[in-house]
């Protein structure tokens, strides 16, 4: 395997582009393919088996691609499947879990509130994290019933997206959390109108900076890391299942000079 190849990274649609975000930021010397499987948007209210599938889907397209490493950049997919596809690939994968650590070490009211999709919420790899570093503390639980695909749709800064929000913001008030975890990729891109929505002293969390820390340091260990410019500049590559327009609008696409097609996977 070359360090030439690509990273290669997938989503249950355009959210992970979030993750992508710190990826590239981090790591601009690296080539970078996305998959956002909008069709099958979103995987958190998915069976398990059907996870699984869609995730070894996603994979063997990357691998396909020469993916030298695959970011799972979907809390469900990484919570319900990333197990499985480490056992079955031969390839380093990186996967992305709610940042409940650090909100829980932090918090000084006791009380955080977790936003995620019920994928995650109900998954066995999440009830162990919460349960390990959550002791003594205050933890509200709420699903994203309906964000993913509002986002999907290049709804983010609505009336109904507002008032669909303010709905689900109710128990964190309530409990006066003062940490958000964001439990599912297509939420950083609701953080502007959340900071509006939440009392100013919340500190709204993601996990998009850990995730590239991470993946550079995957790298460096393989020996698969880019540490000198390239003779010319990689152009990231997007690819979605379903109608491009709202990946091109998210990535700026146009502005930015990236590739961003339809592909049937």
């Amino acid at each position: 395997m070359s360090n030439l190849q690509p990273i290669g990274i997938f989503d249950s649609g355009v959210g992970g582009t979030s993750i992508w975000r710190e990826i590239h930021e981090l790591l601009p010397y690296e080539k970078t393919i996305y998959l956002a499987d909008s069709k099958n948007a979103p995987y958190g209210e998915k069976p398990i088996e059907d996870i699984k599938n869609l995730s070894r889907k996603n994979t063997e397209k990357l691998l396909d691609m020469g993916a030298k490493i695959i970011v799972v950049a979907c809390n469900t997919a990484t919570t319900n499947a990333i197990k499985d596809i480490r056992n079955e690939y031969a390839i380093p994968f990186i996967g992305i879990e709610p940042a409940i650590k650090p909100a829980a070490l932090n918090t000084k009211t006791k009380t955080i509130g977790i936003l995620a999709t019920r994928g995650t919420l109900t998954s066995t790899l999440f009830s162990k994290t919460s349960d390990f570093y959550t002791r003594n503390i205050n933890v509200v639980e709420v699903e994203g019933r309906g964000l993913v695909e509002l986002i999907e749709a290049g709804d983010l800064d609505s009336p109904q997206m507002r008032s669909h929000l303010l709905r689900l913001l109710e128990p964190f008030l309530v409990n006066k959390i003062d940490y958000l975890v964001l439990g599912c990729s297509h939420y950083p891109y609701l953080i502007p109108i959340l900071k509006e929505l939440l009392p100013k002293d919340v500190i709204i969390i993601d996990s998009g900076e850990a995730v590239a820390r991470q993946t550079k340091s995957i790298l460096n260990e393989n020996n698969l890391l880019i540490t000198e410019a390239p003779s010319q500049k990689p152009i990231p590559e997007f690819f979605s299942n379903t109608n491009p327009k709202v990946l091109e609008n998210l990535t700026e696409a146009e502005k930015n000079g990236y590739k961003v097609s339809y592909l049937d996977f």
